[in-house]
C-alpha cells in the first residue's frame, strides 16, 4: 500500500508540474539578467530594460497569440549569482531568452546551461570572442560586439598612425580584459609592435595610481586600458592626472561607450579612438531611438543598449517566423533572417553564433567642437562587418567544422 501511495503521490507530483509549466507557458517571456547596480549599470542595466521594453512595445505585445512578457535581475557581479538567477529562470519560471549578461565568466558559463536546457541566451553585453570561439555554443547568438573586433578596429587605425611600436595593458582581471589583451595582443604583433609589460587590476576599482605608475615607468608609447564601465572613467581620469597624456603616452580604449566619454569629459578624452556599431545621428530611425530612450532615462543610449532593442526585436520575429517559442527551431529562424534595424543593415548569424555588422572607427571631439553635452564624437571610417570580426575559420568554435 505503501508504493501504491508513493506511486500516486508521484504521478500526482508529474501532473501539477506539467500544468504548471503548461499555464507559465502562455506566455513567451524574456529575461534581462544585467548589471543594475555596479560598474556597468550605466552602459547596460536599466537602459536595457528601457529598450527590452521598447521592443516589446512596437512588437505589439504579445506574438503568436501570447502576451510577451519581461523579467529583469542583477547579477551583483557574481558568477553564481547570475548563473543561480538564469538556472531558475529556466527550470522554474519558463522564461524563453535571457538577454543582457555584462560578465564574460557568467555569459560563458550559460552558454552550455542553455544548451542543456534548450533556452536561448544572447550576451548583448558580454565582449569576449571566446562567445564565438572555443566557448560558443548553439543555444547562444552574439550579437552586438565582442574583444576581437573592437581591438582589431582601433590597434590597426594607431598603427597607421604611427607611434604603435610599444604598448602596456591595464586590464581587469577575469575573462572580459584577458580577452581584450590576447587579442589586442596579436594585431599589435601583427603590425610590428611589441607589448612591454601589463598590469592587473580588480573589477570596480577606484585607485589606480599604482597601476598607472607602472605604466608610466614601463616607458610604452601606447597604453590600452581592458577594462569597461566606470573602471575605464577612474583608469582614465587617473592617468591624465599623473601626466601620462601630456607625456605623449596615448590611451586607446578598445570597450568604450559613450556613457564612458561622457563620464570622462571632452577636456581629458579629446582624440581618443573608439569602435563602435551605432550612432545616435548614424540614421533618423536612430535619431528618433535615442530621443524616446533620453527622455525614458535621461541620456542617450550606449551602443549595447541600442543593440539591446535590435536582438529583442530580432527574436521576436524570428518567434513568429517558426510558430513556435521553442529554441531550436526559433534559433533556426534567427539565424535565416537578415538583422535589420536602426543600427544594423543586412545583419547576419554565422554558424558559429557571431552576427555580423558593420562597425565605426570614431574618435572623442575636442572641446572646441562639441556643440552639445552629448556631441561627443565624430566619424573617421567605417570598417565592413567581414573586416572587423574574426574569420569563423580561426576561432576554433566546435560548431563551425
Amino acid at each position: 500500500m505503501r508504493y501504491v501511495r508513493a506511486a500516486a503521490a508521484a504521478v500526482l507530483s508529474c501532473c501539477l508540474f506539467g500544468a504548471s509549466a503548461l499555464a507559465q507557458n502562455k506566455a513567451v517571456k524574456i529575461g534581462v539578467l544585467d548589471d543594475m547596480s555596479g560598474p556597468y549599470a550605466e552602459n547596460t542595466g536599466p537602459g536595457d530594460v528601457a529598450a527590452a521594453k521598447f521592443a516589446i512595445a512596437d512588437f505589439g505585445g504579445s506574438v503568436l497569440g501570447k502576451p510577451i512578457e519581461l523579467v529583469s535581475a542583477d547579477f551583483q557581479s557574481k558568477v553564481d549569482v547570475g548563473v543561480s538567477i538564469a538556472k531558475r529562470w529556466w527550470d522554474e519560471e519558463n522564461v524563453d531568452m535571457v538577454i543582457g549578461v555584462p560578465n564574460s565568466a557568467i555569459a560563458i558559463a550559460l552558454v552550455k546551461v542553455a544548451e542543456e536546457k534548450n533556452r536561448i541566451v544572447m550576451p548583448t553585453a558580454a565582449a569576449t570572442s571566446a562567445l564565438t570561439g572555443k566557448s560558443c555554443g548553439p543555444n547562444s547568438i552574439h550579437f552586438i560586439y565582442d574583444t576581437y573586433g573592437q581591438t582589431k578596429t582601433i590597434v590597426n587605425a594607431l598603427a597607421k598612425q604611427g607611434g604603435g611600436d610599444t604598448w602596456f595593458f591595464l586590464t581587469v582581471d577575469y575573462a572580459f580584459g584577458l580577452a581584450i589583451e590576447q587579442d589586442a595582443t596579436q594585431f599589435i604583433k601583427a603590425a610590428g609592435g611589441k607589448v612591454l609589460g601589463s598590469v592587473r587590476h580588480p573589477l570596480n576599482t577606484a585607485d589606480f595610481s599604482s597601476y598607472v605608475l607602472q605604466a608610466d615607468s614601463s616607458k610604452a608609447k601606447n597604453m590600452i586600458v581592458a577594462s569597461g564601465g566606470g573602471d575605464i572613467i577612474n583608469a582614465v581620469k587617473q592617468s591624465a592626472e599623473f601626466g601620462l597624456i601630456k607625456k605623449g603616452m596615448r590611451i586607446s580604449i578598445p570597450l568604450a561607450q559613450f556613457p564612458d566619454i561622457h563620464g570622462i569629459g571632452l577636456k581629458i578624452a579629446q582624440g581618443l579612438l573608439v569602435s563602435s556599431p551605432f550612432y545616435y545621428d548614424m540614421t533618423p530611425e536612430a535619431r528618433a531611438f535615442t530621443d524616446r530612450f533620453t527622455k525614458e532615462i535621461g541620456r542617450p543610449p550606449s551602443f549595447i543598449q541600442a543593440g539591446t532593442y535590435g536582438a529583442v526585436m530580432h527574436y521576436l520575429k524570428a518567434v513568429k517566423a517558426a510558430g513556435t517559442d521553442e529554441a531550436k527551431a526559433v534559433l533556426a529562424e534567427m539565424r535565416k533572417m537578415p538583422i535589420n534595424d536602426f543600427m544594423t543593415k543586412n545583419g547576419s548569424i554565422r554558424p558559429d553564433g557571431r552576427v555580423i555588422r558593420d562597425m565605426y572607427l570614431m574618435q572623442a571631439k575636442t572641446p572646441e567642437e562639441s556643440k552639445g553635452e552629448w556631441d561627443l564624437v565624430k566619424m573617421v571610417a567605417t570598417v565592413p562587418g567581414n573586416e572587423a570580426f574574426r574569420p569563423m575559420s580561426e576561432g576554433d568554435c566546435p560548431l563551425v567544422k
